[in-house]
């Protein structure tokens, strides 16, 4: 129980780190500062998680990867088009 609490708190922390960045791009429309490179390896690794995840049944990292690939996945599709 208490390594699943602990899950769910890493989770969340790691998962609205990015919060700020999508807000930040939304607002400015510049993505000047991102690295696509960095982005596109974070991103492939946030699904090689959520696999990972899928495949051993673990909520927290199942959860916090998915929304961390929407949040993640955001900032690199406005990186690509906003260059």
């Amino acid at each position: 129980m208490t390594g699943e609490i602990i899950g769910y708190l890493a989770a969340i922390c790691t998962t609205i780190s990015f919060v700020p960045q999508v807000v930040r791009i939304w607002q400015t429309k510049n993505t000047s500062a991102i690295s696509l490179g960095m982005y596109l390896v974070f991103v492939i690794g946030i699904v090689l998680w959520l696999v990972y995840g899928l495949i051993i049944g673990n909520i927290p990292m199942i959860v916090a990867n998915a929304v961390t690939l929407f949040l993640a996945g955001t900032v690199l599709v406005m990186k690509l088009k906003l260059g």
